[in-house]
C-alpha cells in the first residue's frame, strides 16, 4: 500500500472534486485586453502584463502564448548542501501542482462539515460513502496520477489549513475504526498519518512554509481563505 493509493481514497472520503488540478494561468486572446493597456518588449512584440498572475500574455502566430515572470523565491531557509537546495526546488515544483486540486479540497471539506453539522452518525456514514461511490468511477486516474511526494505535500497543506492531519480527517468523516487501519496501513509504507505540520520542528515543513509565503507575496499563488490565520508554537 503505497503513499498516493492512501491519498487517493483520503480525497475519496470527503468528495474531493479534481477540475482544480487544471493549468491555473488564464489568459485569453490579446484582442480581448483593453487595447490601451498593451504593453511593447524590446522585440516589438505586444503583449498584456497579467499583475496578478504576474505573466505576459502574447499572441503568436494567432496562439496565446504565456511567459510567467522568473520566481523570486522569499525567506529561503538555509540550505546545509547542494542537495538540500535541490530539494527545495522539488518541492516548488510539487507545490505548484498539487496546490490548485488543495483549493478544491479544502473547499469541499469545509463545505461538508456545513453538510453534516444536522446528521447523526449513520446518515453522516451514508452521505461521505454515496459522496465516494460517485465519483469514484470518474476521478480515479486523476487522483492515481498524484506522486508520493505531490500526496505527502497535498496532506501538509490540508494540516495546515484545518489543523487536523490525514487520521483526524478520515476519523472525522468515516469513524474510529476506518481511522484505525488507515493508520496500520500507512505504518506499512512508512507513512505516519497522525504527522503534524509544523515547519519550526520538520525540515520539509519549513520548506514548504517558505515557499507558501514566496509564492503568495509573489502572486504565483492565491493565499487559501484562512491562510494568514496559521499559527504553530515553537
Amino acid at each position: 500500500m503505497n503513499f498516493n493509493k492512501i491519498i487517493y481514497l483520503f480525497l475519496f472520503f470527503f468528495g474531493v472534486s479534481v477540475s482544480g488540478q487544471k493549468d491555473s494561468i488564464i489568459a485569453k486572446p490579446l484582442s480581448q485586453y483593453p487595447q490601451e493597456e498593451l504593453r511593447i518588449d524590446e522585440f516589438g512584440n505586444k503583449y498584456y502584463y497579467d499583475e496578478r498572475q504576474k505573466a505576459k500574455i502574447y499572441e503568436i502566430n494567432g496562439e496565446t502564448v504565456v511567459v510567467m515572470d522568473e520566481l523570486v523565491l522569499l525567506n529561503k531557509p538555509k540550505f546545509n548542501n547542494q542537495l538540500d537546495k535541490n530539494y527545495y526546488y522539488f518541492l516548488n515544483k510539487k507545490l505548484n501542482r498539487v496546490y490548485p486540486l488543495f483549493l478544491t479540497a479544502l473547499q469541499q471539506y469545509r463545505d461538508i462539515q456545513v453538510e453534516m453539522t444536522n446528521l447523526d452518525s449513520k446518515a453522516k456514514r451514508k452521505y461521505v460513502r454515496d459522496r465516494q461511490n460517485m465519483l469514484a468511477d470518474q476521478y480515479e486516474k486523476q487522483l492515481r496520477d498524484l506522486t508520493t511526494t505531490e500526496g505527502q505535500v497535498f496532506a501538509k497543506l490540508m494540516n495546515r489549513a484545518t489543523g487536523k492531519n490525514v487520521y483526524e480527517i478520515i476519523k472525522e468523516m468515516r469513524g474510529g475504526w476506518s481511522a484505525f487501519w488507515w493508520n496500520v496501513k500507512g505504518k506499512m509504507a512508512n507513512i505516519d498519518l497522525k504527522d503534524q505540520y509544523n515547519p519550526h520542528k520538520n525540515r520539509t515543513d519549513e520548506f514548504i512554509e517558505s515557499l507558501l509565503q514566496s509564492n503568495w507575496n509573489s502572486g504565483y499563488l492565491q493565499p487559501y481563505p484562512g491562510a494568514k490565520d496559521f499559527k504553530v508554537s515553537k
